[in-house]
């Protein structure tokens, strides 16, 4: 995995620059240099359909609509739709990967039990129906009649092997055997049984009130084919149940699917349940988002990701293409590795939380499509501690904490890690800081190469969000900020090393009880914990922004960043 070359900030300071970009309504491309990335690289009783609903955020613009622009004649099966991913893709094998771009891709190859709505609401999909048996196991019936691609039959076994290989203790064994990175959003499962052919049982070591939200995360493998060919074989050449086949791919390029002939039509609660509306599918990596906008308004991609809010714009001017937004579920934080100095010291920290206006990044960088954060979960979780405010832009209380601490702001210096896609979060935050005296450079890595060094605590902060689509804490929280356990689904996101007992001792607490408003209790207390210890500065829950082309019809972009691409299709030229 190469790493992106550093971006070290020129000029006059960002500040300076956005406050001028707020009074445009447009952008040249010379205004757009200095703020812009540059071009590189749970009920007992049983049910049939919908089931556990998750209430999403309300949008911020518009409500989403499917698109005006429809085919006449409905749905086509034919043609082929490509599009722009803004990452690699890390496996296409559905235990191996904690990354959405990747589970993109493996919703449209694998079905799950359950899946969700573009509303975030939970409805059964390979299942047909559930029930829980009592407080520790959960029982869902198969649908009969869904068969893989090579055209086995999908039965309570293929269940079993798959969840049993997610929370075995080295489950996966290629390139070479770790835990699953999919395990932590299988709670306490301890085992699955298959009762008969269509028939599982899932056995829990604790109650677990968000396990059907969870099991969305998760996709059914053939065993039969997958003991045959092996892991790296079913890599190589993966079968799954879903509206796409495999064809071809690499990586780090594109991945090629086409249609499934015999697809059983997928959630009967998501019409049409029918097989996929196109013959081709196509995933093609541009990770710069500048040459993502070009190649969709080149025709050379239909749907693209992460559209920066400076294209926005640009891409409204055309009529030829069209932009749609969602409410987002990923926060975005700039944590801050709390065992290296400066950021050792609670009152730095708390400091760098005065330091950063939030607000005008969410106005100017993202055209006031999202929201400031005021603590440790998104403010539209289910479970989110609203009386807690953001910190607020106050320069002065920032140089108060830091003399208080022993320093000045000319005596910081330190690099702002983060993934490519988000140089231009990194650069607004660190000009902000640059501005306050300190030594601020930004550097854009591979996902892949940076995520062991922060889990490692190498480097000292890193800008980037983490995904939080189920509006639960469970599957979020214990990832950012539980100490970490190795090989376990605790911390497995903690880039900043924040470790506190009571936290931790609240987060599994949290996980297991079953009433509302003592979970609510719990979490709040988690919460105004973090929130007063600081490990990150918190920033801001930014929309989903997608386009496409026109042609595009039946899309529409979820806010969990994910496409589904069963039920698109696109209108004749």
């Amino acid at each position: 995995m190469r790493r992106i070359t550093s971006r070290t900030l020129r000029g006059p300071t960002l500040r300076i620059v956005l406050l001028v970009m707020l009074l445009l309504t447009g952008c040249s491309g010379s205004d757009k240099q200095d703020v812009a990335p540059t071009s590189a690289k749970v009920a007992p009783t049983q049910v049939a359909a919908t089931v556990a609903p998750t209430k999403p955020p309300p949008p911020t613009e518009q409500p989403l609509q499917p698109t005006e622009q429809t085919s006449p004649a409905g749905p086509q099966s034919s043609g082929t739709i490509v599009i722009g991913l803004d990452d690699a893709v890390l496996s296409l094998d559905p235990a191996d990967y904690s990354h959405r771009q990747t589970e993109t891709v493996i919703r449209n190859l694998f079905d799950g039990l359950v899946t969700r709505t573009t509303e975030g609401q939970v409805v059964l999909e390979i299942a047909e129906s559930y029930q829980w048996v009592d407080d520790l196991t959960l029982e869902f019936v198969i649908r009969q009649g869904i068969t893989f691609h090579n055209g086995e039959d999908l039965t309570a076994d293929d269940v079993q092997f798959t969840f049993e290989r997610i929370i075995a203790e080295n489950g996966i064994d290629y390139p070479e055997p770790h835990a699953s990175p999919r395990k932590g959003l299988a709670g306490p499962l301890e085992s699955v049984e298959a009762v008969d052919t269509y028939t599982a049982h899932f056995h829990f070591s604790s109650p677990w009130p968000v396990a059907l939200q969870m099991f969305v995360h998760q996709h059914i493998l053939p065993h039969d084919y997958f003991e045959e060919v092996g892991n790296e074989g079913f890599v190589q050449s993966p079968i799954g149940s879903g509206p796409f086949k495999f064809v071809s791919g690499d990586l780090n390029e594109q991945i090629v699917l086409e249609s499934f002939d015999d697809y059983y039509g997928g959630a009967p609660d998501l019409p049409p349940a029918s097989v996929a509306a196109i013959d081709q599918l196509i995933f093609k990596v541009i990770p710069d988002a500048e040459e993502r906008v070009e190649a969709l308004q080149a025709g050379e991609v239909d749907i693209i990701q992460s559209v920066p809010t400076y294209l926005i714009p640009v891409l409204d001017a055309d009529a030829n293409v069209m932009v749609r937004t969602a409410p987002g579920t990923r926060p975005f934080w700039m944590e801050m590795n709390v065992n290296q100095p400066p950021f050792d010291d609670e009152r730095v920290r708390q400091a760098m939380n005065y330091a950063i206006d939030a607000d005008l990044i969410v106005g100017a960088f993202l055209g006031g499509r999202g929201t400031v954060i005021p603590g440790p979960l998104s403010p539209f979780n289910q479970f989110a501690d609203h009386s807690l405010e953001p910190y607020g832009y106050d320069p002065s209380r920032a140089v108060e904490l830091l003399v208080e601490a022993g320093y000045r702001a000319r005596d910081i210096s330190f690099v702002i890690d983060c993934k490519e896609a988000n140089v231009q979060y990194a650069k607004a935050v660190a000009a902000q800081l640059t501005e306050l005296g300190m030594d601020v450079t930004v550097q854009g890595w591979d996902y892949g190469e940076l995520k062991p060094l922060l889990l490692g605590g190498e480097r000292a902060a890193y800008v980037g969000g983490w995904g939080d689509s189920a509006f639960d804490p469970v599957g979020h929280f214990e990832a950012k900020w539980h100490s970490r356990v190795v090989d376990s689904s605790y911390g497995r996101g903690n880039f900043s090393t924040y470790s506190n007992a009571s936290v931790d001792e609240l987060i599994k607490a949290g996980e297991v009880e079953l009433d509302p408003e003592q979970r609510h209790q719990i979490y709040d207390e988690a919460q105004q914990i973090v929130y007063q210890q600081a490990p990150a500065v918190f920033l801001f829950l930014p929309d989903v922004a997608e386009a496409s082309t026109v042609r595009v019809q039946g899309w529409i972009p979820s806010p969990d960043g994910r496409l589904n691409m069963h039920d698109v299709w696109l209108s004749q030229p």
